[in-house]
């Protein structure tokens, strides 16, 4: 199921692009349908918590579903993906992106890539970040570390959802929606200028929940269950997926 490389690259590409749109043609839609701006991210949050949880379903046998350079750089740094596809992992996030905020402005009217006039900046919004990645990162790591990965298309959008609510960022935790996000001047975009400082952030997070999982789920010499369900892709190439089931 997980097929060869270009088929992997594909489905991040495609991810990160329809959950762009999700995030970006929702806030647009919420802000025409109310001047509320808690209708109009409780719109963003429901339809970005939906969307999320289809890709995850869809693309998770084919890819993994990361859809976030913090994730594919915390699967390099554990040696559970090769370097060099982690790095193509990574391109096609972001170019993906790129695609889903233009696909989005476009839908409605707008130039294809606009940057944000939106500033997102300061302590206790970098602070949202850390914790909305950390604690995305440590969902991500007990789902794989006790063998729920097939829980991942719940429970992942379900923290990314309450992280909306409860973080002063409203939870981007993910550097290439965030770039993405850049090129939108509506309700879900951010400044450019506010990027580099909410990555950092993000990257920070990240080592914070890859660490917790590490404390609180040690992998005792046990390969993690991946997300990527039914059998881990990378790698895998084009094999039978009779024989790689049989393998683990």
């Amino acid at each position: 199921m997980g097929g060869t490389l270009w088929r992997r690259l594909l489905a991040e590409f495609l991810g990160t692009a329809l959950l762009v749109a999700a995030v970006v043609g929702s806030g647009a839609m919420g802000a025409l349908l109310s001047d509320d701006l808690a209708v109009v991210l409780l719109v963003n949050a429901v339809s970005t918590v939906a969307a999320l949880g289809v890709l995850i379903w869809m693309l998770g046998p084919i890819s993994g579903a990361h859809f976030n350079p913090c994730v594919t750089g915390v699967e390099m740094a554990r040696r559970e993906i090769a370097v060099p596809e982690g790095l193509l992992y990574i391109a096609a996030q972001v170019t993906g992106a790129l695609a889903g905020v233009a696909l989005a402005n476009l839908m409605f009217a707008l130039p294809a890539w606009d940057p944000s006039s939106r500033v997102r900046e300061g302590g206790p919004i970098w602070l949202g970040e850390i914790v909305a990645t950390a604690g995305l990162l440590l969902v991500i790591g007990a789902l794989t570390r006790t063998g729920n990965g097939r829980l991942g298309a719940l429970l992942v959008p379900a923290w990314i959802g309450a992280a909306y609510f409860f973080t002063s960022s409203t939870s981007f935790a993910n550097p290439a929606v965030t770039i993405g996000r850049s090129l939108t001047d509506t309700f879900a975009g951010i400044s450019p200028a506010s990027v580099p400082y909410f990555i950092v952030f993000q990257v920070v997070g990240a080592v914070i929940g890859a660490a917790l999982t590490e404390v609180l789920y040690p992998r005792r010499g046990v390969a993690p269950e991946p997300l990527d369900l039914p059998y881990p892709v990378h790698g895998a190439g084009d094999a039978d997926p009779s024989s790689r089931r049989n393998a683990t």
